[in-house]
């Protein structure tokens, strides 16, 4: 609930999540970033969590997918929830510092949520309307689509406790930005990472990407190889240890 609400967090589902956590032998963490979180805000004994990072499955058909590119505009791509987790101001002032340098850039925002409409009163103050667009919620081939024509995709969270947009952005061979206040940064070792209150280091890494090709395509190999790593099978063995040694030992007095 920390990490979807902020400030305004809603202390009745924190306390639900809380009692639940206290109740059970094992807490799984999607990542360690998640993990010190669940200690630090809810004083979960970190020896009761054990972290089993998320994963993404790359199949033919996506890998196989390619949209032409019908010019010479780069596109960088948000593609999320817009809401204050995500951080999509954050990708907003980085695209307006981007764009006093490079004009054949496209900045696309796809998703919906409670921050839609600040974003586009943000986007038309700055004056970025001819360089921005909107797609709404996209579900499906539309998705797919999105990753495979993008040529930079950027995670600017505020706080994620996984991420797996990234990865999936990664089985398109598109290179990433994350950021580091998230828990995919912890198996994505050669993805660039900014934190992301940082919108100068934000727009001057998304600067480099798009300027330089030879960065873009070592991005892309080293994420290619990480990729073969990061799969659903690994993440399923680590939760069946994880439930074989808490049925061994919960006759013995817990996990």
């Amino acid at each position: 609930e920390s990490d979807r609400s902020g400030v305004n967090m809603n202390t009745e589902v924190a306390s639900i999540e809380k009692a639940g956590m206290e109740a059970a032998d094992v807490v799984v963490a999607v990542s360690h970033y998640t993990k010190s979180r669940v200690v630090r805000l809810y004083g979960i004994p970190p020896e009761k969590i054990r972290v089993v990072h998320n994963a993404v499955t790359r199949s033919q058909a996506r890998s196989q997918l390619s949209v032409p590119q019908t010019s010479d505009e780069k596109r960088v791509l948000f593609m999320g929830r817009i809401t204050y987790q995500k951080g999509p101001e954050y990708f907003v002032e980085a695209a307006n510092l981007v764009l006093k340098h490079m004009k054949n850039v496209r900045f696309i925002m796809a998703g919906s949520g409670d921050m839609l409409s600040r974003m586009v009163a943000q986007v038309a103050r700055l004056r970025l309307g001819s360089h921005f667009h909107f797609t709404g919620f996209l579900k499906g081939e539309n998705v797919d689509r999105m990753y495979a024509m993008s040529d930079l995709y950027v995670m600017p969270s505020v706080s994620e406790p996984f991420g797996i947009a990234p990865l999936e952005a990664m089985a398109y061979d598109v290179p990433v930005i994350i950021s580091q206040q998230s828990g995919v940064s912890e198996v994505v070792r050669h993805a660039l990472k900014v934190n992301f209150w940082d919108v100068r280091d934000m727009a001057d890494k998304i600067c480099a990407v798009l300027r330089y090709p030879k960065l873009a395509d070592e991005l892309v190999r080293n994420c290619r190889e990480e990729l073969k790593n990061i799969r659903w099978e690994n993440s399923a063995d680590r939760l069946i240890r994880i439930y074989e040694r808490c049925i061994e030992k919960h006759a013995g007095g817990g996990c």
